[in-house]
């Protein structure tokens, strides 16, 4: 039995992530999330004794080595970070604190016998784009914000490891992946609360921003996939869709799937953190792990909507 430490687990895609590995009996699954951004509503509800959540924090080391030293996990999802442009904006010293996590997470996997660990990067390292597609070996890492520079830090301690101890790794390049667990501060969930709710939609600047979008089960299959067939070991991969759209044209879209009378309004450009393009090249995602084109940004927004979300009036922006 491979038994797995999914850090960050009560967070979206890490607990959607923690679903589907539950659902192969040959998995025994460790949670841990210290519940300060995520929530324990989001944790696997499959009834079964292959899995565990415990409350804990990675960035505390007595607190992860007690748990690692315990189960001398196979292999180490590291998906625990604080997330959220605006959130990672107002708490830059907290996202620092992040580093922390990486290198506890490092140093316990060699020296308690992890194979290998998967670490969920960001889009958010390249900076404003200065090509487009974003390539994953040619494009500069280049931005300034203490989110990106510490999955960047988080990128070089693997390799570190890799390079010193032999520790593997495999790093995903998440680019705005969206589904129906995603926290209401983001961009689509928002969108989507408020068109249900009757609210305007405030859109910062212009709206002409491009990002493109990834359906959470894209993102999952994409990722799993290169863990059961051992692909990207001592590598990284862009994991997000290809297609471009300007966050006007998401709003009108969400308005038009909902039905909706919501008015859209213009808000202030955000100082820092909304560059003005992001696409990555994915042809490895699709080409090598899906083996198939991904879900459309419209059949994704459908099924969000269609299993709803927790309505209320509270704005974590």
């Amino acid at each position: 039995m491979r038994k797995i430490l999914i850090t960050g687990g009560a967070g979206f895609i890490a607990s959607c992530l923690a679903e589907k590995l539950i659902e192969n009996y040959e998995n025994y699954v460790v949670i841990i999330d210290d519940l300060s951004t995520g929530d324990e509503h989001k944790l696997p509800k499959i009834k079964s004794d292959n899995w565990k959540f415990i409350k804990c924090s990675c960035n505390d080391y007595k607190d992860i080595a007690s748990v690692m030293t315990s189960y001398k996990f196979d292999f180490v999802f590291h998906y625990a970070a604080v997330v959220g442009v605006n959130r990672t904006q107002k708490n830059p010293v907290k996202v620092l604190q992040d580093i922390d996590g990486i290198r506890n997470i490092c140093s316990l996997s060699k020296n308690t016998g992890v194979k290998r660990i998967y670490y969920s990067s960001s889009s958010e390292i390249y900076g404003e784009p200065v090509e487009i597609p974003q390539h994953a070996y040619t494009t500069p890492l280049n931005s300034r914000l203490p989110y990106a520079i510490v999955k960047n830090v988080g990128e070089a301690y693997l390799r570190s490891y890799n390079k010193e101890f032999g520790l593997e790794f495999t790093i995903f390049r998440f680019f705005n992946t969206y589904g129906p667990k995603q926290s209401k501060d983001f961009v689509i969930s928002k969108f989507i609360n408020k068109a249900l709710t009757g609210k305007s939609i405030g859109v910062y600047g212009d709206g002409l921003q491009t990002r493109t979008f990834c359906f959470v089960e894209d993102n999952i299959s994409a990722c799993l996939a290169a863990f059961y067939e051992n692909k990207i070991i001592n590598d990284v991969v862009n994991i997000g869709g290809e297609k471009e759209v300007t966050i006007l044209e998401l709003a009108k879209i969400i308005l038009k799937l909902t039905n909706s009378k919501s008015k859209i309004t213009h808000l202030p450009p955000l100082q820092d953190g909304d560059m003005s393009r992001r696409c990555p090249d994915n042809t490895i995602m699709k080409e090598e792990l899906l083996k198939r084109e991904l879900i459309s940004l419209e059949e994704g927004l459908k099924i969000t909507i269609e299993k709803g979300y927790n309505l209320d009036n509270d704005d974590d922006n």
